[in-house]
């Protein structure tokens, strides 16, 4: 009978933890108290402590640091950048956290706009997990667009890239090496590019050799929008066609890339407007080295309802942000819709699915959006939304900005992912690799913003099928990209080791030996801090891991428990029953003895 009461409990406890429903819950209070309101620029690990803080903007001229913390609320504002440091009239555009220095400590540059349409940049120089706000730099060229912000030479110290020269005809594209804190300009292109405005370029592997590439956005006079691919050969860019030239509609958001099919390959994903007024939305992929646009979302009506994208406007353009909700090993995706029959605008979860559609059969996935989500549709006004993971155990919560009528400041809510089906994951965060024990002022180098780095697994899920997954770290970092520092993998409900896993960074001009490195059997649900050093030596990096327990060891404490439990009962009613046995024998002794005796 016992036997039997303790399976029905243990099936109980697999069952809820196996088949358990996606919901959020609102936990901005937790977060932020009253100090909810600004406009996400960016994330980044201020302090040096595996904590991402977060960088917001308040009154388009001041940045609040809010700094994670282990009390209520969870995030406080500690740093604060005013907007008396700057020239008058300062707008700041965006915020990218980043080592700019080569010191391996985070200094943060903004973008701004001073009586200008050209963007000024600012960089404020961080010492000890604090800023020299008086020490601060300002570029002595302006650009015609917030730059990217890239590893463009392969030393593993972030670059500024971007058109600077409006009179020059195509316009001249640069790059700001800042090194010692001086700023060097380059001329970074071969040949001339008209670069488009607002422009989506990421800094990302299009070819899966794990070197980084540049991808841009260009426009011409007669050609219209185009999209250019510059591989990475050598640690050189060379112009290569490897994208489709034509753009599936007139009116497009920002280009994004994923690894959406779960192939190891960086696909090319584009929302666009069917029409001028944008009434009809769509979602179009291009894989890596096709010609060919795929619809992976053509369907926005629940019900009677047609939702469709928000226009966008330049200094904020109708952008995807990407990240693996579930953890099945395929991004998903969050966007603001607006209802084409109403005033309603609010933020949707696009969840990465098999295909049922004919459109996309070749491909094997698309978009399905998730109308039923009470959360999320209780945030009227939605303006962006983001993932994050705010308790930072592996699961992609999220953050949605909301505009409040009568105030300036957009409204901050925060959303607890409470997904419970106990999928796997794997998260990577590759620093600089300048230092690591040996840094100045004997700080940890977690808080370098690392753009470039490219991270990909290969495993067994549990039919015996191989799966893998790809993603690249920090590709893009202008008008609010809010790409996290780290990446995270989802594996699925498998709880196998991971068979490989590789690291691959930027080469230096003129390398020929591509920087990578492969690790073997990686404990699900980890974190792996990778450091490249040195960086042309990959079989010299190491790397840290931190393990992240999931709900399948808290069941399986549960059930380890539950059996010693009832173990040491039967041991104790064994044993109390032997010594009443024991009991019993000797009284009949001693009594036998006693007759014996007469």
């Amino acid at each position: 009978m016992w036997r039997f009461k303790f399976n029905i409990w243990a099936f109980l406890l697999l069952f809820v933890g196996q088949y358990s429903a996606f919901a959020l819950q609102d936990v901005t209070a937790d977060l932020f108290g009253a100090e909810n309101y600004g406009t996400v620029a960016a994330f980044g690990d201020f302090y040096a402590d595996k904590q991402t803080d977060i960088f917001i903007i308040r009154g388009q001229a001041e940045l609040v640091i809010f700094l994670a913390d282990s009390k209520t609320p969870y995030f406080k504002p500690k740093v604060n950048i005013t907007k008396d440091i700057f020239p008058r009239d300062t707008v700041i555009t965006s915020v990218v956290p980043g080592d700019y220095d080569g010191d391996s400590q985070m200094d943060v540059l903004l973008t701004a706009q001073i009586q200008s349409s050209m963007t000024t940049v600012f960089i404020i120089w961080g010492n000890n997990q604090t800023l020299d706000l008086s020490g601060r730099l300002m570029l002595n060229k302006t650009f015609t667009d917030q730059p990217l912000v890239m590893d463009f030479n392969g030393d593993m110290i972030p670059d500024i890239f971007g058109v600077t020269n409006t009179a020059a005809s195509p316009l001249l594209t640069e790059v700001c090496y800042l090194t010692k804190r001086v700023p060097k300009w380059g001329k970074a292109l071969s040949s001339p590019v008209n670069m488009r405005n607002p422009h989506s370029n990421a800094f990302i592997d299009l070819n899966k050799d794990f070197t980084a590439d540049l991808f841009l956005t260009t426009e011409g006079t007669t050609e219209g929008l185009k999209f250019e691919t510059w591989i990475s050969k050598d640690g050189n860019f060379t112009r290569e066609e490897v994208m489709p030239s034509e753009p599936p509609a007139k009116t497009i958001g920002q280009s994004s890339f994923a690894d959406f099919d779960g192939d190891g390959y960086q696909d090319h994903l584009l929302p666009v407007c069917l029409d001028a007024s944008c009434q009809r939305s769509a979602i179009y992929m291009a894989k890596s080295g096709s010609k060919e646009w795929v619809p992976v979302l053509l369907d926005f009506q629940q019900r009677e309802t047609i939702w469709s994208f928000v226009p966008g406007k330049p200094s904020q353009p109708l952008a995807l942000h990407f990240g693996d909700y579930n953890l099945d090993g395929f991004p998903d995706a969050l966007v603001v819709l607006r209802n084409t029959s109403g005033s309603a605008q609010q933020a949707f979860l696009l969840e990465n699915v098999p295909c049922n559609a004919a459109s996309c059969h070749h491909v094997g996935r698309m978009f399905q959006i998730l109308w039923d989500q009470s959360d999320l549709g209780a945030i009227q006004n939605a303006v962006m939304a983001t993932f994050f993971d705010i308790y930072e155990d592996g699961i992609l919560d999220m953050l949605v900005l909301s505009q409040a009528e009568g105030k300036n400041d957009l409204i901050i809510h925060a959303l607890k992912n409470n997904y419970e089906a106990d999928a796997y994951f794997v998260k990577v965060m590759v620093l600089s690799g300048l230092c690591f024990n040996d840094c100045p002022e004997d700080v940890k180098p977690f808080g370098v913003n690392q753009p470039g780095p490219y991270v990909m697994y290969t495993t067994t899920d549990s039919n015996g099928n191989l799966k893998n997954a790809s993603a690249g770290q920090l590709s893009q970092s202008a008008h609010f990209s809010l790409q996290l520092p780290y990446t995270v993998l989802g594996l699925g409900r498998s709880a196998n080791f991971l068979d490989h896993l590789f690291v691959g960074i930027p080469r230096q001009p003129g390398e020929t030996e591509i920087r990578k490195k492969e690790w073997t059997a990686i404990i699900p649900n980890s974190q792996l801090i990778v450091i490249p050093f040195p960086h042309n030596q990959p079989r010299s990096w190491s790397a840290k891991l931190y393990l992240t327990p999931s709900n399948s060891v808290l069941l399986t404490a549960i059930a380890l428990i539950g059996v010693c439990v009832f173990i040491l009962v039967i041991i104790g009613i064994l044993h109390w029953q032997e010594k009443k046995a024991d009991d019993r024998e000797k009284r009949q002794e001693a009594h036998r003895f006693h007759f014996d005796a007469m």
